[in-house]
């Protein structure tokens, strides 16, 4: 018995398709809207440590209340001590 035909028989099970379809479709569609984010770093070999190359100036948040992105004094003479 295929697919459809299950469908045709047991019309009960239509709704229950659709809502599958619809929250399986949402979840394919965040995942690869997720992976092309910057924050989102998949290869290591290029870029092994990507939070160097992080602007603290830029925010990285959806949502940002009252809040000022500045660099941090002691962060900014260890990077440069580093280098």
């Amino acid at each position: 018995m295929g697919f459809f035909q299950l469908l045709m028989k047991k019309k009960e099970l239509i709704p229950l398709v659709l809502f599958m379809t619809v929250a399986a479709g949402g979840a394919s569609s965040f995942a690869v809207y997720s992976l092309q984010k910057t924050d989102v770093i998949l290869d290591r070999k290029r870029n092994p440590e990507p939070w160097e190359t992080v602007d603290p100036s830029v925010p990285r948040k959806l949502v940002t209340i009252n809040q000022e992105w500045k660099p941090i004094d002691e962060l900014q003479k260890v990077r440069k001590a580093t280098k």
